[in-house]
């Protein structure tokens, strides 16, 4: 046998495999995404089509946490039990995905799918994968940190982390029936152009572009090895992710009464949309729990500065989302997606004024 058979004989095996990898993972991502997202939304779309009102109240104030109110340790339960309920499809979707990429499909393989000759393109794609998972900025970190660790560029890894919760097509249609028009058009022009503009800052002004490698594992084996490796990365997720994403949850939601008040008290002025900005990217909130607030705050006579400002920072970053990120895309990185994103907001909230 001459020694390019041989090596067409060794190929094969490894082509199956990845083909039966990536077969597995699209059946397994869609099957968690059409019960933690694609069905309750498609219901959700149909129950707003006929009363055009958004229900349930607002998280940040769940556990009758009011403005102004001490942090404090019910403060900082009884927000996080109320966003783990609202969020836990979600986050164990997010991590069943994680871990199947990781342990059915090739090294680097997201090098090759993602990645090319310049950032625009990349946080273009990292942007358009992004919008078929309809994530928060939390539940999206796991699957961002994934996408790093197998390959992906700055620009493609944050533009799919930045592109989940702003590029949602089931946010966007929820804001559409019970929102003003104008907020509609804000969050999807302002959230596609910081989509972009954040991945492609971040691989820019980043650092080493360079992703850190991840553990080598034999992809050898049959049916029984592939579910060993994706049990062992689901646990390794589990045991390192979650913890410091509920503690960080957690002491957001203990200070959140003094949030509340610093969005509240905030005047008219540009200062104040900036302000707003800041505070809106750090808190956490699950996916479209931004209306209800939004709402609330144009009830009670806020400017379209500052709805707008928090109509694309909230969702966009949370402090929880940039903890799980960081290790993987690197401090600096972080911070330029997190200042990409205020600067954002303050453009939002311009661009609501003026519409």
């Amino acid at each position: 046998m001459s020694a390019d058979s041989t090596c067409a004989v060794g190929k094969r095996p490894a082509g199956r495999r990845a083909v039966t990898g990536a077969a597995a993972v699209v059946l397994v991502a869609a099957g968690a995404l059409l019960w933690s997202k694609w069905a309750p939304y498609t219901a959700k779309v149909f129950d707003l089509s006929g009363n055009r009102a958004w229900t349930g109240g607002e998280v940040l104030r769940s556990g009758g946490v009011a403005a102004g109110d001490p942090p404090s340790l019910a403060a900082a339960v009884s927000f996080a039990t109320d966003y783990a309920q609202a969020v836990w499809k979600a986050l164990l979707a997010a991590l069943v995905i994680s871990a199947a990429l990781h342990a059915w499909l090739p090294e680097r393989w997201a090098a090759r799918v993602l990645n090319r000759r310049r950032p625009v393109p990349e946080a273009i794609a990292g942007g358009l994968l992004s919008t078929p998972s309809m994530m928060c900025t939390c539940c999206s970190a796991p699957v961002a940190v994934t996408l790093r660790r197998s390959g992906a560029s700055l620009a493609a890894a944050g533009a799919y982390w930045l592109g989940n919760p702003l590029l949602n097509p089931a946010v966007l249609i929820f804001l559409h029936l019970v929102a003003p028009w104008q907020w509609t058009l804000t969050r999807l022009l302002v959230g596609a152009a910081l989509v972009v503009s954040g991945g492609v800052l971040a691989h820019r002004l980043g650092g080493n572009d360079r992703p850190r490698p991840r553990p080598v594992e034999r992809r050898g084996g049959g049916f029984g090895a592939a579910v060993r490796r994706f049990g062992r990365q689901l646990l390794r997720l589990v045991l390192t992710l979650v913890p410091e994403y509920l503690l960080v949850v957690m002491l957001l939601g203990a200070f959140r009464g003094w949030l509340l008040a610093g969005v509240e008290a905030l005047p008219q002025g540009a200062l104040a949309v900036g302000v707003a900005a800041v505070i809106g990217t750090a808190l956490v909130l699950p996916t479209a729990a931004e209306i209800p607030v939004l709402q609330a705050l144009a009830l009670a006579g806020a400017s379209p500065a500052l709805i707008g400002a928090l109509l694309v920072t909230l969702p966009a970053v949370s402090l929880p989302g940039m903890v799980v990120v960081a290790r993987s895309f690197g401090p600096r990185a972080t911070a330029v997606l997190a200042l990409t994103t205020v600067v954002g907001g303050v453009v939002a909230g311009g661009v609501l004024a003026v519409l």
